[in-house]
């Protein structure tokens, strides 16, 4: 008797975790999959119960499902237009979470590891108008630097990605002819070059090919232990990426739009680094499972109170104060 009152309340606990069990799936950006992998980790352990699944498939991927309903969030470094969210399936709100830098990767053997690009040189490059690490608008730059006559194999994106929203955003606002010509969006017609599949696709090509320059978040370089160059910003300094440059660039934000949806490329400032950038977890309105949303809306609660002290460590920069004041404002209006 006594065994069967333990093996019946054992079944009743069990159902009871089952019940309570919440699995969550959300993909899309690269860009910050280091930082969402911890944090995912981390608030799991600290949630029994709790599993959320995110796949790094890209921004454009991230956008597709979530757009659909296939997922339960995505997550996109490119501010969705207001096209894109008026096809969505799903009525969807931008959370910014971390700041990132993208950087110019290249692998140039015996030139060292602070090669400087100017943003007009940068864009010419992808253009396909300079086409030898020897060009006199490299090393005008570039004085005393060894460049060796060789080829220059331009690495870029093959799927739709954020980080290249981000690229090529700054590139619309350095290069009038690539503003005209290529354009900024997730996906764009490359005039030359090799794709990679995520930046971690990227960052392997560039390893593996002398002569190779490419674009990657900044993390993805340092573990990849890939130079990265020096860019020119908009008052004229010459920057490597930090955090403290990439927070120098979101505090160029006079004001934030209430839909978060913002662009911080080329930011005025002397200490601000010319390709930053916000990254956003999409987050549905009008959840169809309103036990998940409430997942959601308390993991966005804690990456507030919790998260945003840990991404400095994987060089990422935190929201600025004003910022993650206004994110948790509108996360309390979530369902």
């Amino acid at each position: 008797m006594r065994k069967s009152v333990i093996l019946a309340a054992v079944l009743v606990v069990s159902a009871a975790c089952t019940a309570q069990a919440q699995h969550l799936n959300g993909a899309g950006a690269t860009f910050p999959y280091p930082i969402y992998s911890k944090w995912f980790s981390e608030y799991a352990r600290q949630h029994p119960g709790v599993e959320i699944n995110y796949q790094s498939i890209g921004s454009g991927g991230g956008i597709a499902q979530v757009t659909n309903g296939t997922v339960d969030f995505g997550a996109s470094d490119m501010p969705m237009t207001d096209g894109m969210l008026a096809q969505s399936r799903v009525k969807l709100l931008h959370i910014p979470t971390v700041l990132g830098a993208v950087v110019p990767v290249y692998n140039v053997p015996g030139a060292g590891p602070d090669l400087k690009f100017a943003p007009d040189v940068l864009a010419d490059i992808y253009l396909g108008k300079i086409g030898n690490w020897s060009d006199a608008r490299i090393a005008k730059d570039n004085p005393g630097v060894k460049l060796p006559n060789q080829e220059i194999y331009v690495v870029h994106r093959s799927d739709g990605s954020g980080t290249t929203f981000i690229f090529a955003d700054y590139l619309s606002k350095v290069s009038p002819e690539w503003k005209s010509s290529v354009g900024a969006n997730s996906a764009v017609a490359w005039p030359r070059g090799i794709g990679g599949k995520g930046n971690e696709g990227v960052a392997g090509l560039v390893r593996q090919m002398p002569g190779a320059i490419g674009y990657v978040e900044l993390i993805y370089a340092l573990q990849n232990h890939i130079s990265y160059g020096y860019l020119r910003n908009a008052a004229g300094t010459w920057l490597k990426a930090t955090i403290e440059g990439v927070t120098d660039a979101a505090g160029s934000l006079k004001t934030m739009p209430a839909d978060f949806r913002v662009s911080i490329t080329n930011a005025p400032g002397k200490d601000a680094y010319p390709i930053s950038s916000f990254t956003y977890l999409l987050v549905p309105l009008q959840p169809a499972d309103a036990a998940k949303e409430k997942v959601i809306k308390d993991f966005l609660n804690w990456m507030l109170d919790h998260g945003e002290g840990e991404v400095s460590t994987l060089d990422y920069a935190p929201l600025p104060g004003s910022v993650a004041d206004k994110v948790r404002s509108a996360v309390s209006k979530l369902p």
